[in-house]
């Protein structure tokens, strides 16, 4: 909001700035500038200058003007936030808890992109003008250029075939004469009956429903629950077409990184273009590029991860959330939040339609379309036609592997006759590197990282010991650093590089692929494999996973399992479910396309009520079982939970701090609070960590609680840390 003082004759303004503090700065607007809320601004903040944004509060009037900081510069050129993503600023920081600063930053968090980017030089043929002198060279310029366009030097160099001296020789001889071209063109829109594809009955049912939602005064929420292969895909671009139909933007949000190369060209396919992508991958030019498209509307579809939810979009009016079940989908640190539950807010502040997707639904979304607070649309059959892979299992304690193997005779088998028939095989082990624990069998010496509580994970393709939680990686010495003892370190467990070693050794003759979030090369070369496995170019596949999301390849026929109880093993609440949607989805990579796909689960515990479920596809019972247990437990979604974690560099001072928090706690019949309790990963970084876990009613208002219970407890020190987690998902 905006002040004015009579007796100062200037403005002020509430600027709320990209820190970790609870309320928006006051300061003056520079003479001849005006502001609104929304305005972007950039500020003097401390020592440094930062971007912030006009704030909807009143500036603090009481402030004597004269000692106010002035803005230091208004990007007039920008259009302002607007009132509903300011709203969802402040929401998103009102139910996490988090500083609405921190939330801006993530709105906020290109700052190139307030810059217009500067036209870069280019070369047009004067009319008429020719060179003193011809030569094949410089015929084959003027050649390509006779369609009049003006082209870049180094593009029209290419082009021509031609080096750039050429160019700059034409140039002297006022043949071509220099121009300023923009840095991009608008990027070209989806064409919206490219190549729609013929759908099912079912399919195009699901469809019609979707429609329906954009003329709902609300939009409201639906949730499509179809099994692996059923198209899920090919309708929901038929709700993203008809939002383009009625000139509204379009935001997909994709759990992971590396299904953005299939999902980009299954979107190519279907309307002719490329969309915008949005991710951590993604160059700082091409990052501001999307970020003035969105909010100038020249950029209709994003395809992102869950950042993407705070782009400053200038029509947004449809949300699709795919694979909304998927954790990754939870943000941890800093503002932490769901990006599933968020674009669900979005949705209802802006009155649009918001849609979930999955397989596998989460509990929460299942009891909310039992709750009629979400539409569902069920798609229980394969888009193909093909049959749902028929799964079994191996019980380990009576049909295992010999010692030192870990592929059951059974499932060897299995991998042997896909392999004879052509087909593609997929062993699933949700374990990166080669073992998860080294030691020494002389000493009995176990590598841990120095900075968690964590054993060091064997990586052999790159010969280190790396810690998964912090990044610290070590080389394998030749000798254990307790007792000296060299050839004495043996690898404990499989991981996909170990399950790699044994495929190779079983069949020499077959192509062998690891696909694993952790192989170097990064994003661009899993983009590569993944699309070796798509074509065929690969008999065995070993993944994590990655693996079990949203992928379609056409070939695969045997899913195995290596380890089908790996997440049962510990207190997460939401184990059971967890583990069965991701089963359920790497299995369900088998025979998509032409049906006659297998599962083998290898388990411990074949009598596990998720093994169960899955064997016998009675996926509602399962659902109905988890949800009832919940109930019960008045766990979410029928109950609220949040996370209080402390960490600090010294153990003795972070357990007393978060001991006298807990003795702080309010008392109120209708909450439990459980802890302080070493955190399951008690370091991290070099930080001791302690949790408090809060449990209420769902009615209850749990963040008031919190408010005051934080707001009179005592207050951190000597680099004690205390994060507040709404709705984990996360219990390390």
């Amino acid at each position: 909001m905006l002040f004015d003082d009579p007796d100062f004759q200037e403005t002020i303004a509430s600027v709320l700035v990209p820190v970790a503090v609870p309320v928006a700065y006051t300061y003056k607007v520079p003479p001849g500038k005006t502001v609104v809320p929304g305005t972007i601004v950039k500020v003097p903040l401390g020592t440094r200058e930062v971007v912030g944004a006009v704030w909807d509060v009143e500036p603090d009037a009481a402030i004597n003007p004269k000692k106010l900081k002035s803005i230091s510069r208004v990007y007039d050129e920008t259009l302002p936030l607007d009132d509903d993503l300011r709203r969802f600023v402040d929401w998103v920081a009102n139910w996490t808890l988090g500083a609405p600063g921190m939330v801006l930053r993530m709105v906020l968090r290109s700052e190139e992109a307030l810059e217009p980017e500067p036209p870069v030089p280019g070369v047009r043929r004067i009319e008429g003008a020719e060179p003193d002198r011809s030569t094949s060279a410089r015929q084959r310029v003027l050649a390509t250029m006779e369609d009049g366009f003006a082209w870049t030097k180094s593009g029209l160099a290419h082009a021509a075939g031609v080096s750039p001296s050429v160019i700059d020789g034409l140039i002297s001889q006022n043949v071509l004469e220099v121009v300023s071209l923009p840095a991009a063109p608008p990027p070209p829109k989806p064409q919206l009956d490219f190549a729609r594809k013929e759908l099912t009955a079912a399919q195009q049912a699901a469809v019609d429903r979707l429609v329906e939602t954009f003329d709902k005064p609300g939009g409201g929420v639906s949730l499509i629950d179809g099994v692996t292969g059923s198209g899920k895909t090919e309708v929901y671009f038929e709700a993203l077409a008809e939002a383009l139909r009625r000139d509204r933007q379009v935001l997909v949000l994709l759990p992971e990184i590396a299904l953005t190369e299939q999902f980009l060209r299954r979107f190519e396919q279907r309307f002719g273009v490329y969309p915008a992508e949005w991710h951590s991958e993604i160059t700082t030019k091409k990052r501001a590029r999307v970020w003035r498209g969105v909010a100038s509307g020249d950029v209709r579809v994003v395809i992102g991860a869950r950042s993407a939810l705070f782009l400053p979009f200038r029509e947004l009016g449809l949300i699709i959330v795919d694979e909304e079940h998927d954790a990754a989908f939870k943000q941890d640190d800093r503002v932490p939040y769901s990006a599933r539950d968020m674009a669900v807010v979005r949705g209802h502040l802006s009155k649009f339609p918001v849609v979930l997707a999955s397989a596998t639904p989460s509990v929460e979304s299942h009891v909310n379309a039992d709750l009629g607070r979400y539409s569902l649309i069920e798609l229980p059959e394969r888009a193909s036609g093909a049959a749902l892979p028929d799964l079994q299992a191996v019980d380990m304690r009576q049909d295992g592997p010999e010692r030192g193997r870990w592929l059951a005779p059974q499932l060897v088998h299995a991998i042997k006759d896909t392999f004879a028939a052509g087909d593609q095989s997929l062993l699933f082990l949700n374990r990166r590197g080669y073992a998860p624990l080294t030691l020494c069998r002389t000493c009995g010496h176990r590598f841990q990282c120095a900075h968690c509580s964590a054993w060091l994970v064997e990586h052999r393709f790159q010969k280190k010991l790396v810690c998964h939680h912090c990044g610290h990686f070590e080389s394998v010495p030749e000798s254990c650093p307790s007792c000296q003892s060299t050839d004495s370190l043996v690898a404990c467990g499989p991981g996909v590089e170990r399950i790699a070693e044994e495929v190779s050794d079983l069949f020499p003759q077959a192509r062998t692929l690891v696909l694993s979030s952790d192989i170097a090369g990064g994003p661009e070369r899993l983009k590569r494999e993944m699309k070796i496995v798509e074509e065929g170019g690969a008999d065995i596949v070993i993944g994590t996973q990655l693996v079990a999301k949203g992928h379609n390849f056409p070939k695969m026929k045997l899913v195995g399992v290596i380890d089908a109880d790996l997440g049962l093993a510990h207190g997460d609440p939401r184990a059971a479910e967890k583990t069965f949607q991701l089963l359920a989805q790497v299995t369900g990579r088998a025979g998509r396309v032409t049906g006659g796909g297998r599962g083998i689960l290898q388990t411990y515990n074949a009598d596990h009520p998720v093994i169960k479920a899955l064997l016998s596809g009675e996926k509602k019972a399962f659902y109905a079982a988890e949800i009832e247990a919940r109930r019960a437990a008045g766990l979410p979604p029928f109950g609220r939970l949040a996370a209080v974690v402390v960490s600090g560099p010294d153990r003795t001072f972070a357990e007393g701090y978060a001991r006298a928090l807990a003795r702080a706690a309010p008392h109120d019949q209708a909450v439990t609070l459980l802890g302080p309790a070493e955190a399951a990963l008690a370091m991290v970084r070099g930080r001791y960590r302690f949790r408090l876990l809060t449990m209420a009613p769902r009615q209850f208002d749990l963040q008031s609680y919190l408010r005051q219970w934080l707001g009179q407890g005592p207050k951190p020190t000597r680099g004690l840390r205390v994060q507040v987690d709404i709705d984990p998902q996360n219990f390390l």
